[in-house]
């Protein structure tokens, strides 16, 4: 695969800013394309690597639209388990912002339990959300994907 042909899409509503920046820099760094998807703007570097990407507001709009443009070998960074899922099963590879990749062989147990946390929520339990992106997460996502883009 060229870094012609790969391309990255970045779940945007919701990606950190710090992960942002990284892949920003990859993106001209390695001259990959890099889109943000979201349904609201959101603001990028001027480069010819990078563009964002607006889409109508709505339940999982972004992430239907993330699926139906993904390809084979294509990086889609989302903390969102069913767009992970979905671009998985197109042969997408699929990347949480805090480093840790999705696989056929884990995600199933990641859909498992966020259904089960989403239970949970809505019998009124109260469960925190997750910590903020610390120098580790960083760290692990920024090597997770240098070892794509070394792939590719």
């Amino acid at each position: 695969m060229s870094s012609t042909q790969a391309n990255i899409w970045v779940d945007a509503d919701a990606c950190p800013r710090v992960i942002k920046d990284i892949l920003f820099r990859a993106a001209n760094r390695k001259q990959i394309q890099l889109t943000l998807v979201a349904n609201q703007y959101i603001q990028a570097p001027k480069s010819p690597f990078i563009r964002s990407m607006r889409v109508e507001k709505g339940f999982d709009v972004a992430d239907n639209r993330i699926i139906e443009l993904a390809a084979v070998g294509d990086l889609v960074v989302t903390a969102d388990i069913p767009l992970a899922a979905g671009v998985i099963d197109k042969g997408a590879i699929a990347l949480n912002p805090r480093g840790e990749l999705y696989t056929r062989d884990n995600i199933a147990q990641r859909l498992s339990m966020r259904n089960f946390m989403e239970e949970l929520r809505s019998s009124g339990e109260q469960i925190g959300g997750p910590d903020a992106i610390n120098q580790a997460d960083r760290q692990r996502f920024a090597n997770e994907l240098d070892r794509y883009l070394n792939q590719i």
